[in-house]
């Protein structure tokens, strides 16, 4: 095993172990102020990327004003590929509690993980379904880096919804940013390790299926800037996600009258 791989398997583990430790600490780390905020809202990061991404946050709470999500239901998050997935609720209209779209076009792994409480924890779903990484290796970020944000979401989410499920749809390969590919799989493989350690979550991969047999992105899944997806990716997008969502009971069939 190559050095550095082995180096981010044992940073994932480590990530995982503390991971529930964390979680419960978290809440007394930062306890809730009169005003509903806690001591991490007015950290400077999290001051910073409010400020940037000021009218997606207030968008987001006009739509709560209108009809706030009832619980139990998936929230979806991340980037533009979450936030351009207009057929979101329609492709997954059989799952219980409904569904939420909270992505954000051009954030990152770590603005999510700025964003968990105001995001994900605030609708108290039953399962969080998480896509983002790709715009923090365009920024330059390692893969041990998206890897660090990614057990921060982790962290904050289940600090308030302990019994939250999980999922990571894996970063998917784009032509665009093709020359990224090395550091999309190591992220991925990273996570991927991270996950299975940490109870009740899921890595989901998309990036398998966005491949070509000759090992390269599928043009055809891609609009013309060759980043964003096409109708036929999202098609796909939905196939692959749709099995890892919760369905509502089957109803059971009438016994036949045959002898």
């Amino acid at each position: 095993m190559k050095p550095v791989r082995a180096a981010a398997l044992l940073l994932a583990a480590a990530l995982a172990f503390t991971a529930q430790a964390q979680a419960q600490t978290a809440a007394a780390a930062f306890p809730y102020e009169a005003d509903g905020s806690t001591a991490a809202d007015t950290a400077p990061a999290y001051l910073a990327a409010k400020a940037r991404w000021h009218n997606e946050l207030a968008a987001f709470a006009r739509a709560d004003q209108e009809r706030f999500p009832q619980p139990g239901g998936v929230v979806f998050v991340g980037s533009s590929t979450v936030r351009m997935w207009t057929r979101l609720s329609q492709d997954f209209s059989r799952v219980p509690g409904g569904i939420v779209n909270r992505g954000f076009g051009g954030s990152t792994l770590a603005d999510c993980a700025l964003f968990a409480r105001d995001l994900v924890v605030r609708y108290k779903p039953r399962q969080v379904v998480l896509y983002a990484g790709d715009n923090d290796l365009a920024e330059g970020r390692t893969p041990l880096q998206v890897l660090d944000s990614f057990a921060r979401f982790a962290n904050a989410v289940r600090a308030e919804l302990p019994d939250v499920r999980i999922s990571f749809i894996s970063v998917k390969p784009s032509p665009s940013r093709e020359q990224l590919m090395p550091q999309i799989r190591e992220t991925n493989h990273v996570i991927s390790a991270y996950l299975n350690l940490l109870p009740n979550s899921e890595y989901i991969d998309i990036h398998t299926p966005m491949l070509g047999a000759d090992g390269r992105p599928r043009p055809e899944l891609f609009r013309g800037d060759r980043l964003h997806l096409t109708d036929e990716g999202y098609r796909l997008w939905q196939s692959v996600v749709a099995p890892h969502l919760p369905m509502p009971p089957s109803v059971p069939t009438s016994p036949s009258n045959a002898p």
